[in-house]
């Protein structure tokens, strides 16, 4: 198996462990988390993972619609023979290689590129897809980065089979408390999925001004307390900065009124879905990953994408939207020769986790899956 990545070695037990214990006024707010320990104790506490929700080492994570994902890109896949010999498939982004997995099982003489910013999720997905040997070439580098990818692995613009962008922050990255993505557990406001990068949660929350955070939690929480949590949130690092997600889980609760707080989930999801998006630039790299995908593809070549949240899947929309749409001027009698639509939906609109999908898996619950196939081809 082929990698482009720098892989470092991870802390493994049986399950999730609290980065350290939680401040005793923080325990009010994860009322299912209890430490006996005191300072920062890698193996201090736990956090209960949800049901359905699997280990990242000790157990592979379930995969949203895998079945799902196979049926649709399984006839680009197979065009050649039913192996999916000489075939190509990139997943965009890999994660602890569930979906990938499959997919090579299923095919045997399928080719995967596994993308995958984070060094951790590429350390385990090598781990996992290690059996197939150089039928695996894996990048690390953000979706939007495909092109570039593709090209330095010797695969140009059109010779692309399938490919599968699986959107948003991974069961791996959530089940790891100390990276900071859940707001169950009080870990490092860190939230980075490259642990490279420069920006982190904290430094959002203690440099950005009050103007900034508000408009931050509005556009990517769609949060309509945004103000007012922007406010508490500058007069409380007035006194100190934030550094852990207890400290702000608290101040949520504090800055959200009551009666808003028993309805629409966890009042930290919408704060903690914005600044997740802000330090990672999901959003505008999802802008430029989807044309790329696309003109990854050959002909007859499909993708399939799935989003957890309505601002990506309100681009991933408008993007498939464009690419079936005819290029011909509006008022003519007749199609012009090509200015065909380039692209044939396979889905109508998006498609949702059915009852039995999210029994076995509840983070599919939120799932849209939309897919497309590459006009021409055989």
């Amino acid at each position: 198996m082929k990698h482009s990545a720098t892989f470092f070695d991870l802390a493994t037990g049986p399950q999730a462990r609290a980065v350290w214990p939680l401040p005793e006024p923080a325990l009010t707010y994860f009322p299912d988390v209890r430490s006996a320990h005191s300072g920062r104790d890698l193996t201090a506490g736990a956090a209960t993972i949800p049901r359905g929700a699997a280990m990242v080492d000790d157990e592979p994570h379930v995969p949203v619609l895998l079945d799902r994902c196979v049926e649709l890109l399984a006839p680009a896949l197979t065009q050649r023979d039913s192996a999916g010999t000489g075939a190509v498939l990139v997943d965009g982004t890999l994660g602890a290689g569930g979906h990938a997995q499959r997919f090579l099982t299923r095919f045997e003489g399928l080719r995967l590129i596994g993308l995958d910013r984070d060094p951790d999720a590429l350390r385990i997905a090598g781990e996992r897809l290690a059996p197939f040997g150089d039928r695996v070439t894996l990048v690390r580098t953000r979706y939007d980065g495909i092109a570039e990818a593709l090209a330095e692995n010797g695969f140009p613009a059109g010779h692309v089979d399938a490919i599968l962008l699986d959107l948003g922050v991974s069961s791996m990255q959530l089940d790891r408390p100390e990276r900071g993505f859940s707001y169950s557990t009080d870990a490092p406001l860190d939230m980075r999925m490259d642990s490279e990068a420069d920006l982190t949660a904290a430094e959002i929350l203690n440099t950005f001004d009050e103007k900034a955070l508000t408009r931050l939690l509005r556009e990517f929480g769609e949060e309509r307390f945004a103000s007012r949590i922007a406010r508490y949130i500058v007069r409380r690092r007035a006194d100190a900065p934030f550094s852990t997600t207890g400290e702000l889980v608290e101040l949520l609760y504090q800055a959200i009124p009551a009666p808003a707080r028993r309805t629409g989930g966890h009042p930290a999801k919408r704060t903690f879905q914005a600044l997740r998006i802000a330090v990672n630039a999901e959003l505008e790299s999802l802008r430029d990953a989807v044309p790329a995908a696309l003109a990854a593809l050959r002909p007859g070549g499909r993708i399939v994408v799935m989003a957890y949240q309505s601002l990506e899947d309100r681009i991933v929309k408008g993007a498939f939207a464009a690419a079936t749409a005819s290029r011909t001027p509006p008022g003519l009698p007749v199609e012009l020769p090509g200015l065909g639509p380039e692209f044939t939906a396979l889905t109508r609109g998006a498609e949702r986790a059915g009852s039995d999908e999210i029994e076995r898996n509840p983070r599919s619950a939120p799932v849209r899956l939309r897919a497309l196939q590459r006009v021409g081809g055989e």
